[in-house]
């Protein structure tokens, strides 16, 4: 393989089917294609591309009517050249159209069927409708999120559709690649969020198990009980983060805010973590998130900016690494993570790539008969 190549991405060459979905599958075909995977994705009709639609990016679109004959033909034709398929539908759908796992089996038995749904393709709950919060209900996640004497907050949809949904889907994609290096067989990858987010709780379920983690929201190292790991409100009316969890940092943090040196020793002692509380709030309070920033600027006292939207772009660590970009007025993340050879300089193609079905077919070297 010459240097061309290898600078496409350190996945190209891998060819990806994608099923028409929402949530994480979408997220899943972007991640891939920014990566030099060659995304095609099977849309129900044609509509016209948008700028905005992030997801979309480096993927080639194609309208296919899966229902008809001549529609569920081309999409086969797609799959038996495929190194991938991914589809994010309730369990029983692909098969109703013919395009299940066993149907694909036939025409391409190297093929590894990644399938993203949020409570597995089997159990009571699998032709239940759900969305990343009822996924992190049942999980014990999102029951720790939020204040004490409020409900429970969603943290976006990024924890079960993307950490616990998107990122397992991948991850199993990858590992059946790898196994299929030796058996030379595909499989079916079965990643359900409802799985994927309790296999990120290993750090809490050690506390639990330790008795170090209480069902209370806001009473824990991690949730915003800690007065050294939350965030704090600024003269300017913006917020800084602390994250000073080691005792080393903490003694930094204490220095700078000037408190008294007594709390570096009594860091870990829970009854006093209201009132240490209290003294940082009202201290964060004297001074702006910037006058703040140049205060702890190069120490190790882990306290950072809560940036907003408009400000992340232009956050210095994020311009060095180049971690955001805008195109057609459009911020986004730039691909992650970074490799040393393949992927130097390499940013992901932000157009929802137009091409024919007849261009398409001919780059996979398929007859269009």
């Amino acid at each position: 393989m010459n240097i061309e190549t290898l600078n496409k991405g350190p996945l190209f060459g891998l060819r990806i089917v994608e099923f028409e979905g929402i949530g994480p599958a979408p997220l899943a075909g972007q991640l891939l294609s920014d990566l030099g995977a060659q995304v095609v994705k099977i849309e129900r009709e044609h509509r016209e591309k948008s700028s905005t639609n992030i997801l979309d990016r480096s993927k080639s679109t194609i309208a296919l009517d899966l229902k008809s004959p001549g529609g569920n033909k081309i999409a086969k034709k797609l799959i038996s050249k495929a190194d991938v398929l991914i589809e994010g539908f309730r369990p029983g759908v692909m098969e109703r159209l013919g395009l299940g796992p066993k149907d694909c089996e036939k025409i391409n038995s190297g093929l590894v069927y990644g399938r993203i749904t949020g409570w597995g393709q089997d159990g009571p709950y699998s032709q239940k409708a759900g969305h990343d919060i009822n996924y992190l209900s049942i999980t014990g996640a999102l029951n720790a999120i939020g204040l004490k004497s409020q409900p429970p907050i969603p943290p976006l949809n990024l924890l079960a559709d993307y950490a616990g949904g998107t990122m397992f889907l991948i991850l199993g994609i990858l590992s059946a690649l790898w196994e299929k290096t030796h058996s030379k067989k595909g499989q079916v990858v079965d990643a359900a969020m409802v799985e994927g987010v309790p296999a990120l709780m290993g750090l809490i379920h050690s506390y639990i198990a330790e008795n170090k983690w209480k069902n209370e929201r806001e009473e824990n190292l991690l949730d915003g009980g800690c007065p050294y790991y939350r965030c704090y409100e600024t003269k300017d009316g913006n917020y800084v983060s602390v994250g000073a969890l080691e005792n080393k940092f903490f003694a930094i943090l204490v220095e700078k805010l000037g408190l008294k040196l007594d709390w570096v020793t009594e860091q870990t002692n829970e009854k006093k973590w209201p009132e240490l509380s209290e003294e940082l709030k009202n201290i964060f309070l004297t001074r702006t998130r910037k006058e703040w920033g140049k205060i702890f600027e190069g120490t190790d006292a882990c306290v950072e900016p809560v940036l907003n939207w408009e400000e992340v772009e232009n956050h210095p660590q994020n311009k060095d690494r180049n971690t955001f970009f805008k195109k057609n007025g459009v911020l986004q993340a730039n691909t992650a993570p970074k490799f040393s050879r393949t992927s130097a300089n390499y940013l992901p193609d932000t157009d929802n790539i137009q091409k024919s079905l007849g261009d398409i077919l001919r780059e996979w070297q398929i007859n269009g008969d």
